[in-house]
């Protein structure tokens, strides 16, 4: 009995200790350097809760975040939505010390950027300019400095709606799973661009065999992932109000299935914006600002098609991005427009969300990245 006991303490304690090293980092359109930007909070996996720990102000709208391979360093989009500026920026977290530091920013290259990713090996950062429509390419150092970029791409040609589509528009940079290629989903362009990356050259971005994949003219594609399996990989389009479904192999989308992200009898003014997988990839999630502001929920099956399993308000006003933890038991949404991050609870066997706790609120909020230390 003495031993169950131990064992069961033992256990508890091991929750516990988890449940107070799992952390939320909060990007937000601040509009001013003199106010808080980039925020930090503990979340509590067991009450499920969000504590604040500490922030950074001294910049200028960070408004999207990425964190590296180990966790050591948060990289954001600043100066993002400024007219004739824009940079990517670096900072050092301290898990221990609770603390989150600059470090040093780069030029990004183009106005507006709005998506950062890091190669899986911590010496590549690749952000995407949504005004000008172009990617940039940067070294980054073994202490978390970005160095000046390496390689450009700008893009010009449109689509089919003048006011929205006027010319390219890259919304996020997502590395394939195995990381020798990288894709642009074009909101401008109707075009899903793709490019192999050589991670051991100097000029990492090299062409792909297929440059791009079309999407439906006037969709807008906007967000990007990969099923955890790799077969798969799932776009968002912002003005389409879908989400398109492709088989994935050697760099080479193959469209599967197109599908709504809102039901039948909304009609227009669609305005989604973000997509996420579940860690057991049973279960796929789109976010939808405008008229709607939730996240439509979709169970995946095994042939990669989606079916419609619910909707769920993020209880605020332009739900842009959302996160969902390692774990799969949590989900973090931010809403831009009310200034203010929903945490709900995942339902494992159905994908259904519950809110836990009290709104928190942040002006301006617009990206949330989750990490484990």
């Amino acid at each position: 009995m003495k031993k169950t006991l131990s064992l069961t303490a033992i256990i508890l304690a091991c929750i516990q200790l988890y449940s107070q090293h799992t952390y939320a980092f909060f990007g937000s359109f601040n509009r001013d350097k003199a106010t808080e930007g980039i925020h930090v909070y503990q979340l509590d996996t067991i009450k499920g809760k969000l504590s604040k720990l500490t922030s950074v102000s001294g910049i200028l709208n960070p408004s999207f975040l990425t964190l590296s391979p180990d966790g050591k360093y948060v990289y954001s989009c600043t100066e993002s939505k400024t007219k004739n500026s824009g940079s990517v920026s670096s900072f050092e977290f301290n898990p221990e010390k609770k603390t989150l530091r600059f470090i040093n920013s780069q030029k990004s290259g183009g106005e507006n950027p709005v998506y950062l990713t890091v190669h899986q090996n911590g010496k590549w950062l690749i952000n995407g300019n949504y005004t000008e429509g172009s990617v940039s390419v940067y070294p980054l150092s073994e202490n978390g400095m970005i160095q000046p970029a390496v390689q450009n791409f700008q893009f010009s040609e449109g689509s089919i709606n003048p006011d929205r589509q006027e010319r390219s528009h890259i919304h996020s940079t997502v590395f394939s799973p195995d990381f020798n290629y990288i894709f642009l989903p074009d909101l401008g362009a109707d075009k899903i661009r793709a490019y192999q990356f050589k991670s051991k050259n100097e000029k990492p971005l090299q062409p792909a065999e297929v440059p791009f994949t079309q999407t439906v003219p006037g969709s807008g594609p906007r967000h990007f992932t990969f099923h955890p399996n790799g077969k798969y990989a799932y776009c968002i389009e912002e003005m389409g109000g879908t989400v398109s479904a492709y088989r994935y192999e050697n760099g080479k989308l193959t469209p599967i299935q197109r599908t709504d992200t809102h039901p039948e009898k909304l009609k227009e003014n669609f305005e989604s914006s973000d997509i996420h997988i579940s860690p057991d990839g049973r279960f796929l999630y789109a976010s939808n600002r405008g008229a709607e502001n939730n996240i439509a929920i979709f169970s995946i099956q095994n042939n990669g098609q989606l079916t419609t399993v619910g909707y769920q308000s993020t209880k605020g006003k332009h739900p842009r991005v959302f996160t969902i933890d390692s774990t799969g038991k949590f989900l973090i949404a931010t809403n831009s427009v009310s200034g203010d991050a929903t945490l709900f609870k995942r339902n494992l066997t159905t994908g259904l969300l519950k809110k836990m706790g009290k709104k928190i609120k942040i002006s301006g909020v617009s990206s949330v990245q989750i990490r484990h230390y």
